[in-house]
This record gives C-alpha cells, structure tokens and sequence, in this order.
C-alpha cells in the first residue's frame, strides 16, 4: 500500500498546523509521499507567503525597498522552526536566497520559494528525505509536463530514498528555470507524483471534510460528500461548486487512483472518495439519489419564434448559431419547442452588445419573433443514482412548483446525471435550500 499526500497551504499555515502533519502522517506507514504547499494563511487578516513572494517581485521589480516583506516571510518560517523544534538554519537558506536577487530574477523563481522552504521545513520534521520538485517535475519548452521523464526521475528517487518531501507548484524546463503551475498547483503536482508512483490513494489534505453537497454559504451546515464519480464532479465543478479544478485530477484518473479529500483540522473525519466509478451503494446514496447541487446566476434566454417552422428549424439554428459564434458569445442550452427555440448564454457576455445583437437577430427573415429574458440562474442536481430511479424530476418539479418558484429552461444530460432547471436570479438560493432539503434528508 502506497499513499501521497499533498497538503494545502491553510495545513501549513504555522507550527500547530505543521504538528497536525506530522500526526496524520505517523498515523498509517503506508504515507510515504508527502506534497506540501507554501504556508498559507493563520487568519482572516493574515498574508499568504506566495502572495508575499509576489509582493517583492514588484517590490524589484519598480525599484522599492522589500526588506520589511521578507522580514515578514523569515518570521512565519522561524516560528514553524522553533515550534516544531527544528535544526535547519532556514534563516540562512532565506538569505541566501535572496542575496543574489534581482530585476532579472525570473518571477516563478521567487514565487515557488514558498514551496521549497515549507518542503525543507517538512522534510526535517518528518524524519523523510527532501527531494526538491526542479530533480523531477520536468516541463517541455511548450509550457507541458514531460510526462515520461517526470515519471522516471520521480520513480528513481523515490526508490533511492524511500520516504520523501517535495515541494508543490513548479517544476523545471529544460534549460534549468523554474516554472510553477497556476494557483492551487501544488494539487497538481500531488497528483502527477501519486500517477507516476502507482499510489493506491492520493490524499489530498486541506481545510474542510471533504467536498459539500451544496455551497455552506447559501445551506447552513450541508452535508459532506461521502462519494463522488469523475463525471459527477465535471459537473459540480462546471456549474460553480468549490471542489478541485480537473487539470488537478486528470494524472490520478487516467490510472483509476482514487482521491481522498480530508481534513487536517479533523483527520478523524472519512472527507469524500472521488473514483470514476463505484459497484456499490452506500445506504445514504441509495435513500437521497443525488450527489450535490450547483448554480450559478446571471444568464441570459433568447427566444426564438417562427410559426410552422418544419424542416426549416435546422436551417435557422445554424443562422441564429453563427451569429452567436460571431458575437463570441458561448451557448449554455437550447432549449426547443414545435415553432420555437431558446438559447441560454451568460449574460456577461452580451456585454454592451445586447441591442446590436438583439436588432441582427431580429433581421433574420425566417423568425416571426425573437425576445429576451433576463436575470436567470441555473441549477444542477448531479447524482449518478437519477438514471435508476423514477419521479426523480418530478420531486424537483413539485418542489419547486409548491413554493411558487417558476421554472423558465429545463435540460437532462444525455449521461443522465444531471437535470438542470433555470429560476429566476432572485429565486436562486432559495430554490437551492429547498432542492436541497429536499433531497438531503
């Protein structure tokens, strides 16, 4: 059994959170692979060490004194040293550091320090070998993981030093620089290193029990996700949900390794299992059918009527399409009827172009109409148990219908995983609490 962990920057925000690492990572021998982010941060008003890293590339980069920024960088790791006990002088690797720094110091360079000194920290605390992301994670010129050297260096040291600590976030080109990923990379890094090793889990270790059902500022309190398939949380992600972004799953699914989502401050606690499919059902998936809600506001519907329109529908979708394409305005649904057809965009995309495009839809001389509605939000109720179940949309429909909300666009994934319904932007949350008691219970 093999597990890598990564773990997020609110895991390593100051010695305390260190401490709960290095319990966690006691706790079962078969975590051998730890990922680790910069530090993040220890409260509402506290800084991010990466955005802080930032600061003091433009700090160089307009000629402006950063010597209180990095002062500020050296205190939170001279506390986690100090709090945890540690004989690194990680003080003098800072220095060092920066000694040499300069208006030609490339900006991912100072950007992923926050990794590499969390890492040396880690390493040392954990009694594991430090094994820097630049010895392994390798990019091509194009900006690309080069996949088949990445996985045979990380594969080389993992067998030459057992147990190890890598930095999250960058990695290195070709010709020796450093390259990061975007923010939140350290996740992707987790999970290249957990596909690379043949890990039978990838745990990925953060602030919260795993991935809610609903977004806990519009359901108090909502419930954790214990399971979740891939698709389910293509969907989830799409529509808005706060759950980890694909690029970040894609190394661990292509080779069918789970993903445990968990929670430091509560490592008791199951999180949610990601997989791509599940030949079981948990007692509580059976009873709700659903694996959670998703919404998101400010959308757009255009209706498009022609009395008797036949085979001509066809034609003028394509015509009403392109114009679209032209507007670069992206198609979120297309609802149809018998001499009728919407189509539902982000309303953001209009712009300032809503009357040029409303007047050279109009123009269309195929149309006996064409109107515009406003203010709409979509929600999706994703749960790969609906496709067995019958009055599934009738529960969402009742629901809805008895508490006077109006249902403007209605769409079923062909997978039929997802039933999506549109509201009006002032019903959106309440529509999501009521699916959601709905279906929770």
């Amino acid at each position: 059994m093999l597990k890598v962990l990564k773990f997020g920057g609110s895991s390593l925000a100051d010695s305390s959170q260190f401490a709960k690492v290095k319990k966690i990572v006691e706790s079962d021998s078969s975590r051998e692979v730890v990922i680790v982010s910069a530090p993040g941060k220890r409260c509402k008003e506290d800084n991010k060490i990466t955005d802080l890293l930032y600061l003091i590339h433009a700090h160089i980069k307009y000629g402006v004194a950063y010597d209180g920024v990095l002062s500020m960088i050296k205190e939170r790791y001279a506390e986690i040293k100090e709090g945890c006990g540690l004989a690194i002088d990680i003080e003098k690797e800072i220095d060092e550091t920066f000694a040499n720094v300069d208006k030609k110091t490339p900006v991912d360079f100072l950007a992923s320090r926050g990794e590499y000194f969390s890492a040396r920290l880690m390493a040392e605390y954990l009694g594991y070998s430090f094994v820097d992301a630049a010895d392994w994670l390798c990019f091509d010129y194009n900006g690309k993981v080069n996949t088949e050297k990445s996985e045979e260096k990380l594969r080389e040291l993992k067998s030459i030093y057992g147990r190890i600590v890598t930095p999250g976030f960058y990695g290195v080109m070709a010709n020796g620089d450093i390259k990061v990923f975007p923010r939140g990379g350290s996740d992707i890094t987790g999970a290249l290193a957990a596909g690379y090793l043949g890990a039978d889990v990838y745990e990925n270790w953060t602030d919260v029990s795993g991935i809610l059902m609903v977004d806990p500022r519009i359901v108090k309190d909502p419930k954790t996700i214990a399971r979740v398939t891939y698709d389910e949380l293509r969907e989830l992600s799409y529509m808005g949900a706060s759950v980890l972004h694909e690029d970040t799953v894609f190394p661990v699914r292509v080779r069918d390794i789970p993903v445990n989502i968990r929670n430091t401050n509560a490592p008791e606690d199951p999180g949610t299992i990601i997989g791509e499919r599940f030949d079981d059902e948990l007692e509580e998936e059976t009873e709700r059918f659903i694996t959670g809600i998703a919404g998101k506001r400010n959308f757009s519907i255009i209706n498009i009527y022609k009395s008797r329109i036949g085979e001509e529908k066809l034609g003028l979708l394509r015509q009403v399409l392109e114009i679209f394409a032209r507007y670069d305005i992206p198609v979120e649904q297309i609802p149809s009827g018998v001499d009728s057809f919407s189509v539902v965009f982000p309303s953001e995309s209009m712009r300032n172009r809503k009357h040029e495009l409303m007047h050279e839809l109009s123009e269309l001389e195929s149309i006996d109409d064409c109107t515009l509605t406003e203010g709409i939000s979509l929600i999706a109720i994703v749960g790969r148990q609906m496709a067995y179940r019958t009055g599934i949309s009738g529960k969402i429909f009742r629901t809805l219908g008895e508490n006077k909300i109006n249902i403007r666009t209605i769409e079923q994934g062909a997978d039929e995983i997802n039933i999506m319904v549109g509201v009006y932007d002032e019903d959106f949350e309440k529509a999501i609490r009521l699916l959601y008691e709905s279906f929770a219970k």
